[in-house]
């Protein structure tokens, strides 16, 4: 199993458990992600979730490069797995709390904006690689534009791997709540994700679903020239292939 979902006190604990992979997303992981948060959709025993990775060295890596996503052959369609992998694309209205530690780049982002809220360890380090190996960054751009100021996110997303963003300047321009102790992260998100799930249930999902609603109508319009950018700025595969050969070569990033 690539997940490993627990509940306790209310509360549903889903871990993308591929430490192996630095929890990349592989074709099955989302898939079972979709079930959990239509399985939970169903279980009034759980009323919040949290969110996190297995392992030290990630939260989350995006998809897994060995995945093989057939294409349709048009600029005008195209098959991207993540946009049902988060839990308000499944209908799911309880809170969700990520707890965020090591590496949350790429790919984890379409499950971020879909959390209600972050907090982190300081080992938690926020990028985006899709510049770096001629790929356009548009659906995770279009995410982040609803969670972090602009200059921030383009600057994230246009710098690629060069730069991270450390937990403490997520925490400064708001991507994230609370920063905690060391490998605090878990303990803080189950500490909020309680407090939640001690309240009228009714009221939690009603403020999650007015939140969600705030935000949805901008990004229905953005995601619909996404396929189009994606299909005119990306690179042939093999390009790809070879600047992501070449991925260390530029020394390490600069964290800020």
């Amino acid at each position: 199993m690539s997940l490993d979902v627990r509940r306790e006190k209310g509360v549903g604990v889903v871990t993308l458990d591929r430490p192996e992979r630095l929890n990349a997303l592989d074709l099955a992981t989302v898939r079972e992600l979709v079930e959990v948060w239509r399985e939970f959709r169903f279980d009034d025993s759980v009323r919040a979730v949290v969110l996190t990775g297995a392992g030290r060295r990630a939260f989350c890596t995006g998809i897994d490069r060995d995945a093989v996503v057939p294409q349709p052959n048009s600029p005008y369609s195209l098959d991207d797995p993540l946009l049902r992998v988060g839990p308000k694309s499944n209908d799911l209205w309880k809170p969700v709390v990520a707890a965020v530690h090591g590496m949350a780049c790429g790919g984890a982002f379409y499950l971020l904006a879909e959390c209600d809220f972050l907090v982190a360890d300081p080992s938690a380090e926020f990028f985006d690689p899709h510049t770096s190996y001629g790929m356009v960054c548009a659906y995770e751009s279009m995410l982040m534009a609803t969670r972090m100021p602009a200059g921030e996110v383009a600057r994230m997303m246009l710098m690629g791997t060069a730069e991270r963003i450390s937990a403490r300047r997520a925490h400064e321009v708001g991507l994230v709540s609370e920063l905690t102790e060391p490998e605090g992260d878990l303990t803080a998100a189950l500490r909020c994700a309680e407090v939640l799930a001690g309240y009228p249930t009714e009221a939690v999902q009603g403020t999650v679903r007015a939140l969600w609603a705030a935000q949805e109508g901008v990004r229905e319009r953005a995601f619909a020239q996404a396929p189009q950018l994606i299909a005119l700025g990306n690179l042939p595969a093999g390009r790809q292939a070879e600047l992501f050969a070449r991925r260390r070569t530029g020394g390490p990033p600069l964290v800020r």
